[in-house]
């Protein structure tokens, strides 16, 4: 089972100054992500702010502009910076914040600070350019860029005593995560083809007639874009149906958050399976009022019990 550790150690004034630098990073630029955290406690919020403005630092190395050696150098850096918060060679004054704030993070929480590791991996995959031949494939870098948060936030989201097949947690958390990657990777397709790369499996590009990529508003000639967009559509779904399975295992307040950033990027999903070509015109998104009602049904716990009635059904 994990636990949430209960006794949050103190926060000194250096600690709090760290935690609102990560807040601010957070509420600035996690526009899906911002909506989940803002139902979790105080302690549980600013340790998420924490490993958000980590993994904001490192995906900005690796979408920045600078050459592909420097961005592996500096992703080095922060796996080195990452190695003395492990150690916990990180001192409360240190100039950096963000070590500062995940250093007092991990003191109070059982966070797998290996998953940082993992993300960096993940990025290093983007400097150099990788592409994926098939689904297999592409659940590597999944797993490191998204499956690994999931497994991050479980540690500071721990699990509810006596829930059912809590020994699987981690590998449904994991499972979430690849069912939002795969959402932002068909919402950000025409974006990363403009960045040169490609995510979707080479096999599924040339299954559907996409292999010449998306360089435009309108899909390849003689393609069958919108089902290719389908096909990815109900493998995402698969995943969320599969990661749902950890909401019953979370305290109430956890629930809601994952169940708010799940369902924000679910109805993305909606959106895109309706018109495939709108993310080829540009960027699929929510207005804010949606995620706020998605926000409130995760807090009243609908998704939770969707899930518990789904899993009696079964067992009966």
């Amino acid at each position: 089972m994990i636990r949430t550790v209960e006794a949050e150690p103190h926060a000194s004034a250096p600690v709090l100054a760290a935690y609102s630098y990560c807040e601010a990073v957070t509420g600035q630029q996690a526009r899906n992500f911002a909506y989940g955290i803002r139902l979790l406690p105080l302690s549980k919020r600013r340790a998420m702010s924490a490993l958000y403005a980590f993994s904001r630092r490192v995906d900005d190395i690796g979408d920045g502009s600078l050459a592909p050696d420097v961005k592996a150098a500096r992703l080095e850096d922060t796996r080195a910076m990452l190695a003395r918060v492990r150690e916990g060679a990180v001192e409360e004054d240190d100039t950096d914040p963000v070590a500062v704030a995940l250093t007092h993070a991990a003191t109070a929480f059982p966070i797998p600070l290996g998953g940082l590791d993992e993300l960096i991996d993940g990025v290093l995959m983007d400097v150099r350019g990788e592409t994926y031949e098939t689904w297999d494939d592409l659940k590597v870098y999944c797993r490191c860029v998204a499956g690994a948060i999931g497994r991050l936030s479980l540690g500071v989201f721990g699990t509810e005593p006596g829930a059912r097949g809590v020994e699987r947690a981690p590998e449904y958390a994991d499972t979430l995560g690849l069912a939002l990657q795969l959402t932002n990777i068909l919402r950000d397709v025409r974006e990363d083809a403009g960045d040169g790369r490609t995510y979707l499996p080479a096999d599924d590009l040339a299954k559907f007639g996409c292999s010449a990529g998306f360089s435009g508003p309108t899909p390849p000639e003689g393609s069958d874009f919108a089902g290719l967009v389908h096909f990815e559509v109900r493998r995402a779904r698969a995943l969320f149906a599969e990661g749902y399975r950890l909401l019953p295992m979370l305290d109430r307040r956890s629930g809601a958050c994952v169940a708010a950033m799940a369902g924000i990027y679910r109805r993305l999903l909606d959106r895109i399976e309706r018109d495939p070509e709108a993310v080829l015109r540009g960027r699929v998104s929510l207005p804010g009022r949606e995620k706020a009602y998605v926000a409130v049904r995760g807090l009243s716990g609908l998704d939770t019990r969707h899930v518990t009635r789904r899993a009696v059904r079964r067992r009966a």
